[in-house]
């Protein structure tokens, strides 16, 4: 009996310890995106757009020439008030200085005159008709009497014209008033000054700025660059974070013999006021071409070892990385020739710690 049970013992104990001895295999899990990963991503889509061009030009910032007006006094005298600044806003019809004058003396004798003759050819009129009825003259006496009250009204109106147009308010006193409604951006008086009547220059310059211009300098290499329409990005050195957009309405076919540089404008809204006239500004503007690519954010493409990838991104785990040929790259587009579909969408945000993450 003891001959056969020791060989058992000894083949139970091998097959123990051979089950004991065998590897347990796992399954490898492939890469996924974290709960907080994929909240903090952005996407784009891979889209087909035509080419575009970017050039840079120098320039300023001037106020729109169709609402800036030079306001000149209309006659001589001695400043009593200047009740503007530069750099203040003003209404149109607002008082913006007064002077005395002893030219208007002349502009209220008229307008006095003109009144009187007219109540005396009313008279006269009045006059006429009741001695007319009375059989005491003839229709022809009334009729040279009305004859004589329209010329005194037609006095009277020419002379309350000019009143109006030196703008007589009392006594000798003259007002200039703003014509329009903007900035002053330029002041040539103050007060206790003597203006001769037969001064040639303005006392105040008015600019509406709720339109400006870009006025660009193009250099005579760039001039084939640019053309009607094309739009523009203007930025200035006081808002460097901001951009404004316009479009060229204007180039003037003149070359600076100074400066070698033809000039050339973009219109832009300031209702905001933020652009002031005479302000370096630098404008960018942008041509298409004829051809498409597909383009993608610029934010998204990774450079690496002299090589160009995107992030690609189908599901929290369908993410690849994607080597790319860059066409050209203009500002916040990259356009690609190779390596994307249309309507792929590519990682724009966080898309480094993925790619770092498949690539370890």
């Amino acid at each position: 009996m003891k001959k056969y049970i020791i060989p058992i013992i000894i083949t139970l104990a091998v097959v123990s310890c051979s089950k004991k001895e065998a590897p347990q295999q796992t399954q490898k899990k492939g890469f996924e995106l974290s709960n907080t990963m994929l909240q903090s991503i952005s996407l784009a889509k891979v889209e087909k757009k035509y080419i575009e061009d970017d050039y840079s030009f120098y320039g300023k910032i001037s106020a729109d020439k169709n609402s800036y007006i030079d306001v000149y006094p209309l006659v001589g005298g001695n400043v009593l008030s200047v009740n503007v600044e530069l750099g203040d806003h003003v209404r149109k019809g607002q008082v913006m200085a007064t002077i005395r004058s002893t030219e208007l003396a002349e502009v209220q004798k008229d307008v006095s005159d003109a009144k009187t003759d007219l109540v005396v050819a009313q008279n006269n009129l009045r006059v006429a008709k009741e001695m007319y009825e009375g059989k005491l003259n003839t229709e022809r006496d009334v009729l040279e009497a009305k004859s004589e009250l329209q010329k005194a009204q037609d006095q009277m109106q020419r002379a309350n014209a000019v009143s109006t147009v030196y703008n007589v308010r009392k006594g000798n006193i003259y007002s200039v008033v703003a014509p329009i409604s903007g900035y002053i951006v330029q002041k040539n008086i103050n007060k206790d000054m003597q203006l001769r009547s037969d001064r040639s220059d303005n006392i105040f310059d008015v600019a509406n700025t709720t339109n400006v211009w870009a006025i660009m300098n193009v250099n005579e290499s760039d001039i084939d660059k640019i053309s009607l329409g094309m739009k523009a990005q203007v930025s200035t050195l006081s808002y460097p974070d901001k951009v404004f957009d316009g479009k060229i309405d204007k180039i003037f076919k003149i070359i600076d013999p100074e400066t070698n540089a033809m000039q050339a404008r973009v219109v832009l809204d300031n209702q905001n006021g933020l652009l002031i006239p005479e302000s370096k500004a630098t404008i960018k503007v942008t041509s298409s071409e004829n051809t498409t690519a597909l383009t993608v954010p610029s934010k998204a493409v990774i450079f690496d070892d002299n090589r160009s990838f995107v992030v690609v991104y189908k599901s929290r785990t369908d993410v690849k990385v994607k080597e790319i040929k860059v066409l050209k790259q203009v500002g916040d587009i990259t356009y690609v020739s190779e390596g994307l579909s249309e309507g792929e969408q590519v990682v724009t945000n966080n898309q480094l710690l993925i790619y770092r993450s498949l690539n370890s």
